[in-house]
């Protein structure tokens, strides 16, 4: 079988470096080369960066790379502040997209961009790394099979550490996110929002807290955040703040009326899901059950999700998450953010 021709867009994503690993090591994937427009950043990459330097061709244009036909599939990877507008040109050139989080401030764009994916039935796939953690899968396969009875609650705690100054060359900054309203609930809340919605469909009301309690020289960022989604008869909860001691105590709660089922922290690695039933069912007796997880890593998250891509595109499985989802995970965000009014 042919390997499929890739290119990566971009280079300032925080999990840029994450996809370029993948695509070296996927055995189905040929590395056609990385465009990123920044020509400092791009030199720095070539000399510095051990796995970049892997990559045999820089191109010099948007156009140079998205021109090529024998390129089928690119994945996005820029500044979150460029990445929808490199991601619409992608998708306008025909090419299949894996694209990282979060899908940009612009709603009626997102929209634009999900529909003509659509019309060219290209495979566009969100890099929510969790949807392929094996904690996560398992949680969400008893909870949507009804093992857990109804869905009543779900809590999800994701802080993260950023330094109110960072040295050197990162761009995962709290100035650099503050140009996004809802700070760091806007960088981080889809990866809860990719749970929350996969269990319980489109919220009924969201209403978010967004507060600056700790980084006064930049005002305009939201560094103590939690977001509420209401449904008819389920709420879900999800808080994260970008000034936790490491390392972070982050977690996944979902309860039901007959168990409870929770990605005890770390998530990564996972070690441990805690489930509780109020009576036997999916091959567990009633009671109290604290089960391993097979020990996975952020890199084996992204090479799974690159994986389930790859066979997505040669017709060997449906997505995993169709247009809809991947539309209603941005319209919750931005609706908890600011992007999208109304609750």
């Amino acid at each position: 079988m042919s390997k499929i021709r890739m290119a990566q867009y971009g280079t300032k994503h925080g999990h840029a470096v994450s996809w370029i690993a993948s695509m070296l090591s996927n055995p189905q994937v040929e590395l056609a080369g990385v465009y990123e427009p920044d020509p400092v950043r791009r030199q720095e990459l070539m000399e510095n960066d051990t796995v970049f330097r892997q990559v045999r061709h820089w191109y010099h244009s948007a156009e140079e790379m998205l021109g090529d036909p024998t390129i089928k599939a690119v994945t996005s990877e820029g500044l979150n502040a460029e990445s929808l507008d490199q991601t619409e040109q992608i998708v306008n050139a025909g090419k299949h997209v894996l694209y990282d989080k979060p899908a940009g401030d612009n709603w009626h764009q997102w929209q634009r961009i999900v529909q003509r994916a659509e019309e060219q039935s290209l495979v566009l796939q969100m890099g929510y790394m969790f949807r392929y953690h094996h904690g996560f899968r398992q949680v969400a396969e008893w909870a949507r099979s009804g093992l857990l009875g109804q869905v009543f609650s779900v809590r999800a705690h994701m802080s993260t550490n950023i330094p109110a100054g960072r040295e050197g060359t990162g761009y995962n900054t709290r100035d650099t996110i503050s140009r996004h309203h809802g700070g760091i609930f806007y960088d981080l809340g889809g990866h809860m929002l990719d749970q929350v919605v996969w269990l319980l469909g489109r919220p009924n009301k969201v209403t978010a807290f967004l507060r600056n309690d700790t980084t006064d020289a930049i005002p305009a960022f939201k560094d103590n955040t939690l977001g509420v989604f209401e449904y008819d008869k389920a709420i879900a909860i999800i808080d994260i703040a970008a000034m936790e001691t490491r390392p972070m105590a982050r977690r996944f709660e979902v309860y039901g009326t007959k168990g409870s089922a929770i990605v005890v922290e770390p998530f990564e690695p996972a070690h441990t899901l805690r489930l509780c039933l109020e009576e036997a069912g999916g091959g567990y007796d009633k009671g109290l059950h604290m089960i391993p997880v097979p020990e996975q890593g952020r890199q084996e998250t992204h090479d799974l999700s690159l994986a389930a891509f790859i066979a997505t595109i040669r017709g060997e499985q449906p997505p995993d998450r169709g247009y809809a989802h991947e539309l209603l995970v941005q319209e919750t965000l931005l609706r908890a953010t600011g992007g999208v009014m109304g609750g």
